[in-house]
């Protein structure tokens, strides 16, 4: 389930329909919030998400806590329902103690400097902290080279960050294999986990419905 709005502007976004209304990310195009977002009640979703006859909800964005109060409903519902639920989140919200008592596990993506948003917005200390001691969270950082991770690192270092997850950066099938095999060296040596973007993988840069 994906979400709009967002809070930073990475240039190398591959969802910048769901925020860039002024065409600042490398896809330099504006959006229209519009055509792009569209309101809808708790209970329409839930009962949408139920049809689907899955045990596990991914919520991403944009950024969902941008507007967690208005979440919590929505996942105390699902978890009602029997359904597991992961919040994918930029890292610099606190999450609100509702959401996390309603069962919602948290995929934390912290940005790097290559994202081009400043650290005082990208970083947020309170929001690490909290959301690196909160059960069932782990952390992904999207990465294009082994200099990254000592970056990631310095962020692991600084609040306690765990498990860690490495993430090739690109919006093509060629960019994401060819940082991952840049990085897998590195990353193995670190001890940390490296993942890929499957749905680049799979779609690139084809929307679903």
């Amino acid at each position: 389930m994906r979400l709009g709005g967002c809070n930073l502007t990475c240039r190398w976004c591959d969802t910048p329909y769901t925020w860039d209304w002024q065409g600042t990310s490398d896809a330099g195009i504006a959006y229209d919030p519009r055509e792009e977002l569209h309101s809808r009640s708790v209970t329409s979703v839930a009962d949408q998400v139920s049809a689907l006859g899955v045990d596990l909800v991914v919520v991403s964005g944009g950024e969902p806590l941008g507007q967690q109060v208005r979440l919590v409903p929505l996942v105390e519902l699902l978890t009602g329902r029997g359904m597991e639920v992961e919040i994918e989140t930029n890292g610099t919200h606190v999450p609100h103690p509702a959401l996390v008592a309603a069962g919602a596990r948290f995929n934390v993506s912290p940005k790097l400097a290559h994202s081009g948003v400043a650290a005082d917005r990208r970083i947020r200390p309170d929001a690490l902290r909290s959301l690196a001691g909160t059960p069932g969270s782990c952390f992904k950082f999207v990465c294009r080279d082994p200099a990254d991770l000592d970056e990631v690192g310095d962020l692991v270092r600084r609040f306690a960050i765990g498990p860690v997850w490495i993430m090739p950066e690109g919006q093509s099938a060629e960019h994401v294999s060819d940082h991952g095999r840049n990085l897998v060296a590195a990353v193995i040596e670190r001890g940390w986990n490296l993942t890929t973007r499957l749905h680049i993988l799979i779609w690139g840069q084809e929307r679903g419905v």
